[in-house]
């Protein structure tokens, strides 16, 4: 009798082990638009994703200022991004880099001054590292090489815009102080030369602007404009 209790709570350990290892069937969640257009094998089925002739239209401001695809699915298979900049008075883009694209900026409206800093290897007959600088007024365009580093700066007192393409779907987007910043203080410190202690490295990062657009405190003083977040 105490054999056969020993295996009816054997057989019922063993039914609980198949309960609990037996799927539980919870409904697989369904992946979002970007991910289904991603993933159809032709054009003719990202169409079929995308029914309405609403899926094709992006509302900048409402939308955002990125048209890519996350922000716009349609674009998904086109190998395109378009973005918009309204740079304030005195606004200034820090210093950033679009690791998958070159960028064509195009000013509509104002006057913007960009500088862009391509690979190392490119050197002025000095050796000193090549810059290139630009004024665009309106209908003018300049190029960001993919992986340079660039900025502009409106320094008039009147509002500018321009537009920027680019030839990724994603082409993303790095703030080059902010990041340098975030490595810890040994490598910060090595990479400048060991010219920073620890204090001094941590009293910079709390003073390092973390949004993507700053203000130039000469241009505001000439334009009679207080400081304000832009």
């Amino acid at each position: 009798m105490f054999s056969n209790i020993i295996a009816g709570s054997s057989a019922l350990l063993a039914l609980s082990s198949m309960a609990m290892a037996a799927p539980q069937n919870k409904p697989t969640p369904q992946p979002d638009l970007t991910t289904q257009l991603q993933l159809a094998p032709s054009a003719a089925d990202r169409f079929a994703l995308l029914p309405d002739d609403k899926d094709f239209v992006f509302e900048f401001g409402k939308k955002g200022a990125l048209a890519d695809r996350k922000t716009f699915p349609a674009l998904v298979g086109t190998g395109s991004a378009l973005a918009t900049a309204e740079l304030g008075a005195c606004g200034l883009a820090a210093a950033h880099v679009h690791p998958r694209s070159a960028e064509l900026f195009v000013v509509l409206k104002g006057r913007i001054l960009t500088e862009m800093v391509p690979e190392s290897a490119v050197r002025n007959p000095d050796g000193s590292q090549r810059v290139v600088k630009t004024e665009l007024g309106p209908n003018m365009m300049t190029v960001f090489p993919q992986g340079s580093f660039h900025t502009q700066i409106n320094p008039d007192c009147d509002p500018a815009v321009a537009v920027a393409s680019f030839a990724s779907e994603d082409p993303g987007a790095g703030l080059i102080v902010p990041q340098t910043f975030a490595m810890s203080n040994q490598f910060i410190n090595g990479n400048f030369g060991q010219n920073f202690s620890g204090e001094d490295i941590d009293s910079f990062r709390e003073h390092i602007p973390q949004g993507a657009i700053t203000v130039i405190e000469e241009c505001l003083k000439k334009c009679n404009i207080k400081k304000r977040s832009v």
